[in-house]
């Protein structure tokens, strides 16, 4: 397609390539990458079927519908994806939102208490943390990840969301990023960013620790841990296997390692009476649920998504 061919042609013309090549949403995925290519909206994109489109933005659609030949997802194409009602930038670093954790919102916006101050391990777009705070303008978090890039990419969807003031980032593996704070956390750094900025949630002198208990602790600890098994990672999807980050898969060779340790050091970081929600597997439930009872955590719920597949477990620390 190098010839100058009209709006109309250039989306149905890739949306026919797309289907026989057996992609399921081949017209919708068309009409958003002709879209972003020419800068149109899905009204845009319908009014102006008949215009013509230049041989450069052609070979500029041509390039991104090779994209998703490969196997590559539309929302790492455009670079966004929305969740909650939102909307995230995604890097190479993060893992690509999916409908099924926004059980994990859902639940953390009921548990959390009234001015209520929560961690989420392994943000990665940060999309779980800033979906709650969006929608809890009393609360505030903070939000850890393991690779640099994914905390930048989660601060500017902090920034982009309007809950950089009341969101902490910090780089480190699982707890580890919380044992490395600051000792005076009313002077905080944002590690996403790299400036300081002052913590509206802190007092001076207040700082967290292994035995962060009473006023110091977290109501909440929220997580969607890597829990594919290293095995099942080889045989899933090229759209999911090739390009959203092994990091933020593979659970090691029984899919469980992460929540080994969240289980093993929760209690150190929670409030007397905080809670943990994290994401599962459809096959976890009675797994993960046994490691937080074998923790001394109690009231453990395993929650269904709307599928009626097994998908968060809730633990309590009394």
């Amino acid at each position: 397609m190098s010839e100058a061919v009209t709006v109309s042609a250039l989306w149905r013309g890739w949306r026919d390539q797309l289907s026989q090549r057996g992609f399921a949403t081949a017209t919708l995925d068309a009409k958003i990458l002709v879209g972003h290519a020419l800068g149109f909206d899905t009204l845009q994109l319908a009014v102006r079927e008949s215009e013509l489109v230049s041989s450069l933005l052609t070979s500029t659609v041509t390039e991104l519908m090779q994209r998703r030949l490969s196997g590559e997802s539309v929302a790492r194409i455009v670079g966004h994806k929305e969740f909650y009602g939102l909307d995230f930038a995604l890097n190479e670093a993060t893992l690509e939102p999916r409908p099924d954790t926004e059980l994990l919102v859902d639940l953390a916006l009921k548990a959390l208490p009234v001015g209520g101050r929560f961690v989420d391990l392994g943000t990665g777009s940060g999309c779980i943390p800033i979906s709650v705070l969006v929608n809890r303008p009393d609360a505030s978090g903070v939000a850890s990840d393991i690779n640099p890039r994914a905390l930048q990419m989660a601060g500017r969807n902090a920034e982009r969301n309007g809950v950089s003031g009341r969101l902490e980032f910090l780089q480190g593996d699982w707890f580890g990023a919380l044992a490395e704070r600051p000792r005076h956390p009313n002077r905080i750094r944002n590690r996403a960013f790299g400036e300081l900025r002052a913590d509206p949630g802190s007092r001076p002198g207040q700082a967290l620790s292994p035995e962060g208990r009473g006023e110091e602790g977290f109501d909440l600890i929220l997580s969607n841990p890597p829990y594919i098994s290293s095995e099942i990672v080889e045989t899933l999807s090229p759209e999911v296997k090739n390009f959203d980050p092994r990091l933020a898969l593979d659970g090691g060779p029984d899919g469980l390692g992460p929540y080994r340790i969240i289980a093993a050091e929760a209690a150190g970081w929670l409030k007397a009476g905080g809670a943990v929600l994290v994401e599962i597997g459809y096959d976890q439930g009675a797994a993960v649920s046994a490691l937080f009872a074998g923790a001394g955590f109690e009231r453990i719920s395993v929650e269904k998504d709307l599928a009626g597949l097994d998908r968060v477990v809730s633990a309590h620390h009394i």
